[in-house]
């Protein structure tokens, strides 16, 4: 028998709303020991998902001065200090969750064998997954949950079990 989707996922889903500003977002997954959350439009709906790594590379990208290597010392000193204006500037404007998470949602359903999960995640290079009943999302798998099979060995010598 294998081990079915809604066996191992996490029913309790920490969404934030998309309007959160982003060091909100970075204290609510700190607060919650969490690296991502779903993330809700103004019905509750989840739109998208939202993760620690969003938060770095946004944070990377406005230092990020490697894609001048033709300019001259003194001008690339220039468009360092022009960067930092700017960012500092942005800074003065909120950056909210909305502007950086990734608005694709990848789910699977309840009944899903947990086989099936561990391929797409390896393929799409998912550390999440939300789960579904009719259209609904239920929970959510993470690489954690996944540790599950690894660790419960009844769930262990389900999963080897060929079909």
């Amino acid at each position: 028998m294998s081990v079915l989707a809604h066996e191992i996922m996490t029913p309790t889903i920490k969404a934030v709303p998309h309007h959160w500003t982003m060091d909100r977002l970075a204290r609510f997954l700190t607060d919650n020991e969490i690296t991502g959350s779903p993330v809700t439009d103004d019905n509750g709906d989840i739109i998208g998902i939202v993760t620690l790594k969003d938060i770095t590379e946004f944070r990377w990208n406005a230092n990020d001065t490697n894609d001048q290597p033709a300019l001259s010392d003194e001008d690339r000193a220039a468009a360092r200090h022009l960067r930092r204006v700017l960012f500092e500037e942005m800074g003065k404007v909120p950056v909210e969750v909305r502007d950086i998470m990734t608005p694709i949602v990848l789910s699977v359903d309840e009944q899903t064998p947990v086989r099936d999960i561990a391929d797409i995640m390896m393929q799409e290079h998912l550390h999440r997954i939300f789960v579904t009943r009719d259209s609904k999302i239920t929970g959510i798998i993470t690489t954690y949950d996944m540790l599950k099979l690894v660790s419960d060995r009844d769930l262990t010598q389900r999963c080897a079990k060929t079909d």
